[in-house]
């Protein structure tokens, strides 16, 4: 057997879906596994081809890129015309060491983001021998029967087989906002492609409905594959903070150049230095001050948080999340399945008359029937059978059995349903058989149902319908009585049995039939309006995560709130939210009860409640703008289609990696892998660590270079003697600015991380605390590095040991500026902080090492002009150091302190 070889030009939506599958050799049940894997084989994966990469020599090259780097450059240019060809050769070591760096780290992050690209990768799920199942996207080969609902992204083009209720979104392809409504008959030939109902196409989004399709075209063979520039994926590493620090550079950049020309023109002109030694004076002071390392630092920064977070299951979609998820003070999260397990099971079964319970483990179809606590078969009561053929058959699920393992193919819901009927004696497979499915209205938050035609072999035709009670009920006329006549409904028993069960944790389905005459064919909404027959309830439990008890008892210490958004019933939502821990779970908002507020009420209310039942997807979006309203910093999850505004409006949309469709993942900047809620309380602690850990970067890197500057300007306009030479300077840029800056890149988190509120969203970068701190540490090393200069000179230390003594002073004064700098919190006088980092060491040891190479060994003393230093001086110089520190840490404890007094004291004068 071989596929025409030009099936990729072949006209499929002009052809009826018998001659398409007999054109592709496919069957309506789906390709064998053999098949399948032949294929795939020949035809290779469903993807678009790689993007071209540029090369390793680009890439190297792409790092010399910068404003900061272009000063540098002219610097290095310049001195070497000028013939200070150690100058010019430190110069350019400092920029080839910054570019090795940022070349290694940016090889490394593109590996990260293939990885999370990967991760992201689409499932589709398809029939293959007749089993429904779940494969990745790109395992889909032409001839796959591939099924889709509401929210997936169509894998590849698709010839529709049928289709109920099917819309598409396809402006990716045709630019037209508005959805496309699809049927399966062919086409004209000649239709434009906007045209071509019959024809799903690949990264396209189903908006509503559910159907299944022929794969007709995979990869570069797709409409999509033919458009170049389509092809999106995780964003590269910028965000508005690194934006913000890149803009930043460049206007320090022109402020240290103009500094740098108005003391060239003094030192010339007012001083009468020699032009050539004041030039590099000037090229010393510009060097030491300009950050060249920070926006290397600041994207190493991201990209391991990128990488944590993927640790942590949830996967950054969209950079700026990183910044925003560690910023938020509220959390709106969904019940099932964040909350809780996601391994539903039915627990109690109501029907006219009788409360039953039913036993059982995950979803094996086996479990032992009981009324009142004593065990009774199912077959005495006729109604059962009825209400669990209504399971099986209304129900898109599957149940599979690997290795003594019961799992489900699709909703875990409805594989509980599925269970329930197995557990009642119903062969699921058989009656499917029997009765086959001829339409279907596919579940909708907005109607809040689901419903399904079948006809079997006899002429009979039924709607099996299953949704919310309170819905099902006002679609009922008549009930099920146990002896299979059927009586006037009883609305209030079955709104009491709904909240008993409710009021246990249960999540309650309603289900009820209409038997409609043989020749109908088509299921359209006004068929099952005030027609039905209530056939009974089943109450499913979902226990909740133990760890996301904990992870909630973390959200209120940490200062943030966390909100239950849920479709389920008010009572169910209630006992899950005080199971979870829940502040406010003895208060409940439904739907309805928002629907009545205007958006002032709402904003007033959305404070004090903590757990909100019957919404629909408007409600979350509402909910999310009365919490922004309030000043809040909104993280909202999703999984549905209807998500996608609440998603886009939150500051951090979170969407389901497994039970999330793709139109909420596009919509997400974030998506947890696991749908845990500790996954997302573990993404706000890795949020804070980067923004803590890119602020102690500038918090470091700024106040030292101020330091470094400020020595040489000083000496500049008071006439003094440099304390250390321009080449010196160099010197110390090049093994400090390289390493010790770096190391905060991988700083772990902070023990009070989350202890701590919630920091606001306009909160400046570089606010009043970070600029008193810039000039107190560059007043600190003007005195520690003068300081030692003068008592060398006093001591009549000759010239060249004087400044190598400063020189060691400078970078001794740093290392303990970034053992302070790694606790801005908190104290940094415990072992743990004194412990410090494998990251620290390394780099500590890599600068000692370089610093004991330029005071001791003749070829650099020669170089730098440098001298040996005695014991009793070293240990002055490092006592120098641990004065710094100490200062700072108490400056610190005192600013902490004040700031701590002060917090009650506003909150009473609020």
């Amino acid at each position: 057997m071989t596929l025409p070889a030009d099936k990729a030009d072949k006209q499929w939506h002009a052809m009826p879906a018998a001659q398409v599958l007999e054109q592709l050799h496919a069957d309506p049940a789906g390709l064998s596994m053999e098949e399948a894997a032949h294929r795939y084989a020949r035809l290779g994966p469903n993807r678009m081809p790689a993007p071209v990469k540029p090369g390793r020599l680009m890439v190297f090259l792409r790092q010399f890129n910068n404003a900061l780097i272009y000063v540098l450059i002219a610097c290095a240019a310049i001195t070497a015309l000028l013939q200070h060809w150690i100058d010019s050769a430190v110069i350019v070591a400092v920029v080839l060491v910054n570019a090795v760096i940022g070349f290694a780290q940016e090889g490394k992050t593109e590996k990260a983001m293939d990885a999370i690209r990967q991760m992201l990768a689409p499932v589709a799920t398809v029939l293959r021998g007749g089993e429904r199942m779940s494969v990745p996207g790109e395992a889909l080969v032409a001839g796959d029967i591939v099924l889709v609902e509401a929210g997936d992204k169509v894998p590849a083009d698709l010839r529709l087989l049928s289709a109920h209720g099917v819309s598409v979104q396809e402006a990716i392809l045709t630019g037209e906002s508005a959805t496309v409504d699809k049927q399966c008959g062919p086409v004209a030939a000649g239709a434009a492609l906007g045209e071509r109902s019959c024809m799903l196409f690949s990264g396209t989004i189903v908006a509503t409905g559910q159907g299944h399709g022929l794969v007709v075209a995979t990869g570069a063979q797709t409409q999509i594959g033919h458009i170049s520039g389509m092809l999106t994926g995780v964003e590269q590493l910028a965000t508005p903070l690194v934006e913000q620090m890149n803009v930043l550079s460049r206007w320090l950049t022109a402020l240290i150049l103009l500094i740098a020309g108005l003391l060239l023109l003094y030192g010339y002109f007012v001083g009468h230095h020699d032009f050539g030694e004041i030039f590099m004076v000037v090229v010393g002071l510009s060097v030491a001050a300009i950050p060249e390392g920070l926006p290397a630092v600041m994207t190493i920064t991201l990209a391991i948080g990128v990488q944590a977070m993927a640790r942590r299951n949830a996967i950054v979609r969209r950079l700026p999340a990183i910044e925003a998820i560690g910023s938020v003070s509220v959390i709106c999260t969904d019940k099932t399945g964040t909350l809780t397990r996601n391994e539903m099971v039915v627990a109690s079964v109501i029907t006219d008359g009788h409360v039953f319970s039913l036993d059982g483990d995950g979803y094996a179809p086996t479990g032992v029937l009981r009324l009142d606590a004593a065990q009774v078969d199912a077959a005495e009561y006729a109604v059962l059978d009825e209400l669990a053929r209504a399971a099986a058959l209304c129900n898109d699920a599957a149940l599979t059995c690997r290795d003594d393992a019961w799992t489900v193919e699709g909703d875990p819901m409805e594989g509980a349903l599925l269970a329930f009927a197995g557990k009642l004696g119903v062969e699921v497979r058989a009656e499917r058989r029997a009765w086959s499915r001829t339409d279907a209205i596919a579940f909708d938050a907005r109607h809040r149902f689901m419903a399904t035609l079948h006809h079997d072999h006899a002429h009979h035709a039924t709607v099996y319908v299953k949704g919310a009670p309170e819905r099902i009920a006002g679609m009922c006329r008549v009930q099920r009585a146990a002896g299979g006549a059927s009586v006037a409904l009883d609305r209030a028993y079955w709104e009491r049995q709904a909240e008993a069960i409710a009021g246990c944790g249960q999540r309650v389905l309603a289900f009820a039939a209409l038997a409609v005459p043989d020749d109908q064919t088509v299921l359209e909404h006004g068929d099952v309006e005030g027609r039905l027959t209530m056939l009974g309830m089943v109450g499913m439990i979902d226990p909740p995560r133990p760890e996301a008890v904990a992870a909630i008892a973390q959200c209120h210490q940490a200062g943030i709130a966390v909100k239950m958004i849920t479709g389920d019933h008010a009572k169910t939502a209630a006992a899950i939210g005080r199971q979870v821990g829940l502040l406010h779970h003895g208060q409940v908002l439904t739907g309805a009860d928002l629907d009545s507020m205007d958006d002032a009420v709402l904003r007033g209310a959305v404070m004090a409640c903590d757990i909100f039942a019957r919404t629909s997807p408007e409600h979350k979006l509402r909910l999310v703008m009365a919490l922004q309203a309030q000043g809040m910093s909104v993280a909202m999850t999703g999984d549905g289609v209807n998500d996608a505004p609440a998603l886009k409006r939150a500051d951090a949309g979170i969407a389901m990696g497994r039970k999330g469709s793709e139109a909420a993942k596009e919509a997400a900047q974030l998506v947890l892998a696991d749908d845990n809620f500790a996954s997302i309380v573990a993404a706000v602690r890795e949020g804070r660590t980067v923004y803590d850990n890119i602020k102690k970067v500038i918090s470091w890197t700024l106040p030292t270079n101020a330091g470094e500057a400020a020595t040489i300007v000083v000496a500049l306009l008071f006439g003094m003697t440099l304390p250390v030479t321009p080449i010196q300077i160099l010197w110390v840029n090049l093994v400090t600015a390289s390493t010790l800056g770096v190391a905060l890149a991988f700083e772990p988190t902070e023990e009070n991380t989350m202890r701590r509120p919630p920091r606001k969203r306009s909160e400046p970068l570089i606010g009043a605390a970070l600029a008193w701190h810039i000039v107190l540490v560059a007043l600190l090393f003007l005195a520690g590095v003068f300081g030692i200069f003068s008592y060398a000179l006093e001591r009549a230390y000759p010239i060249e040991l004087a400044r190598t003594m400063a020189l060691n002073t400078l970078v001794v004064m740093e290392i303990f500026h970034l053992f302070f700098i790694r606790n801005i919190y908190g104290t940094s006088l415990t072992w743990k902080a004194v412990r410090g980092t494998r990251a620290v060491w390394i780099t500590i040891g890599i600068v000692t090492v370089a610093q004991f190479g330029i005071t001791y060994l003749p070829p650099m003393q020669a170089l730098f002009g440098t001298r040996a230093i005695g014991v009793l001086d070293g240990m002055l110089i490092v006592g120098v150091g641990i004065a710094l520190f100490a200062i700072v840490e108490i400056e610190k404890q005192i600013r902490i302190r004040l700031a701590g007094a002060a917090q009650p004291l506003r909150q009473g004068g609020a």
